[in-house]
């Protein structure tokens, strides 16, 4: 039986997925590991996040994505499944070089929700990745698929939300 790396998959319509997922960055770096994150659909180059994980030692950050997608009007996909897509040839060949020791997929799980990656291919990418790498896939409507290749599945829930109820995001909470 091959071995298999760690993977982690925080899904659900709550808050802190991403979150999450950088705590586990911050703990490896701290351990001296080899992170890579990739953002899928966010383009948060200036968020407060992503901002300190560039000042981390050996952690590299991507972003893959155009920006959030709005929700029910008529949007041009071709361009976001582009940036998806090349986010997924990105993380395939990370993964075969040994790039990193540990490789975030945030809102991996969104993207293919949103029909801007095939379920596929996410899997063919994840079976292909090393025992040594553990990989954290993020992001609302995981996939049967995805939830079954996952060692650890966590289903963050929203019982409210301050946007709910009038709270505007804030600088250092929601981005």
């Amino acid at each position: 039986m091959k071995e298999r790396p760690r993977i982690l998959l925080f899904t659900g319509n709550g808050k802190g997925k991403t979150t999450a997922a950088l705590g586990m960055v911050l703990r490896a770096s701290g351990h001296g590991m080899r992170v890579l994150v990739l953002q899928f659909i966010k383009n948060g180059v200036g968020t407060g996040e992503m901002l300190a994980l560039r000042r981390l030692p050996n952690v590299e950050v991507e972003a893959h994505g155009l920006g959030f997608l709005p929700p029910r009007s008529p949007y041009d996909l071709a361009a976001h499944r582009t940036a998806a897509q090349k986010g997924l040839r990105r993380a395939a060949a990370a993964l075969s070089a040994g790039q990193c020791q540990m490789l975030v997929l945030d809102e991996i799980c969104l993207a293919v929700a949103k029909g801007l990656l095939e379920e596929s291919d996410v899997l063919e990418m994840v079976h292909a990745a090393p025992a040594s790498c553990t990989l954290v896939l993020t992001g609302r409507g995981a996939g049967k698929g995805l939830r079954a290749v996952a060692d650890t599945v966590t289903e963050m829930r929203c019982v409210r939300h301050g946007m709910q109820v009038s709270v505007p995001a804030q600088k250092g909470v929601e981005f």
